[in-house]
């Protein structure tokens, strides 16, 4: 920062805001701080008493706060994210271009950042955002960064740091199991559940069978759900370790990979993930029927843009993945399924 003759400011940094008083008529900011001095603000500068003003100067070694944001925003903008079309005062926000899943490069996040004034905020990784909504937003804290600084911004960030994963339309059979569904003891109240939580998706219900506890009449029904042409698999009642209860079982002979039965998720522990092929498979613990969120609606979600899940990415929700069962349900804004 050095003070020097308006006349001579061209193409310098305003320092600090400069305010302008027409009495009775305006008082308020004529120019705002981190403004670029150009040939037709010199006259009014001085109109407004500013013979000498304090400026930073950019040079050959330093980038304005703005021309910084335009380099964030490169930087953070990747597949079906976009930027707002103003950078207010040095800050770029993104914005999710369609629902989806919010994926974030999260190291090469921390990477950015330990560079130091860099200031780059994102929503979490793996968060279910909508159409429009600010996933993430980004500047440099002083009105000039070093060339030098951004430069190296660049040579780190190979490959944008955000992108949205978009939810693809699923064909969904749903296996409920138990004879005391089957047989009419109890009245089911799995499906409508699980059918309230697909109806926030865009996917379609090829329907929903009642099976007793036979694996054979289970692996039947879901091998004529295929035959339909359904693409996911969802499996409600008999997830306990009791013997009787053969959803898992069942599942599991069906063939494919299984990633896993359990999880590190309260409510949902008992919860099993598999694939037939490219189809994902779900067997869901009676919680889901009851508990407003849970293991079910992180997966879900992930589940819904294609990703194929591995052991690890469940595993990982041991850190957040305990639900606090609050009395109003804020989910997916709170703690539960937001990895620390």
């Amino acid at each position: 920062m050095k003070k020097i003759k308006t006349v001579d400011a061209v193409g310098y940094v305003l320092q600090h805001d400069i305010t302008q008083i027409l009495p009775g008529e305006f008082k308020g900011r004529a120019f705002k701080k981190g403004h670029i001095i150009k040939e037709e603000d010199i006259p009014k500068l001085l109109s407004l008493g500013k013979d000498h003003i304090y400026v930073f100067e950019l040079g050959d070694k330093g980038v304005h706060e703005n021309e910084a944001a335009v380099i964030l925003g490169e930087l953070g903008k990747g597949e079906n994210i976009y930027t707002d079309d103003e950078i207010k005062e040095g800050k770029i926000n993104f914005r999710a271009e369609c629902d989806g899943i919010l994926k974030v490069d999260s190291e090469n996040l921390l990477e950015l950042n330990m560079l130091g004034e860099i200031s780059f905020a994102t929503l979490p990784n793996n968060y279910s955002v909508k159409k429009g909504e600010l996933v993430g937003g980004a500047r440099v804290i002083p009105l000039v960064v070093a060339k030098e600084k951004m430069e190296r911004a660049k040579e780190l960030i190979k490959t944008p740091l955000l992108k949205v994963a978009p939810y693809k339309k699923y064909r969904v059979g749903i296996i409920t199991t138990g004879n005391e569904v089957f047989y009419g003891r109890i009245e089911d109240k799995f499906g409508a559940v699980i059918k309230n939580k697909l109806a926030e998706y865009d996917c379609e219900i090829v329907g929903q069978v009642l099976c007793p506890d036979d694996k054979e009449v289970i692996k039947t029904r879901a091998k004529e759900f295929l035959d339909r042409g359904a693409d996911m698999l969802i499996f409600t009642g008999g997830m306990s370790v009791d013997p009787d209860d053969l959803t898992p079982s069942s599942i599991i002979e069906m063939g494919g990979e299984l990633v896993t039965y359990g999880a590190p998720v309260l409510p949902g522990s008992m919860f099993l993930l598999s694939y037939l092929g490219d189809i994902p498979m779900m067997g869901l613990p009676g919680c889901v029927m009851f508990s407003k969120r849970t293991i079910f609606d992180i997966v879900l979600s992930r589940v819904m843009t294609g990703e194929r899940l591995s052991k690890k990415d469940i595993m990982m929700y041991g850190n957040g993945g305990l639900c606090q069962s609050c009395g109003v349900c804020h989910y997916p804004n709170c703690s539960f399924g937001k990895q620390g």
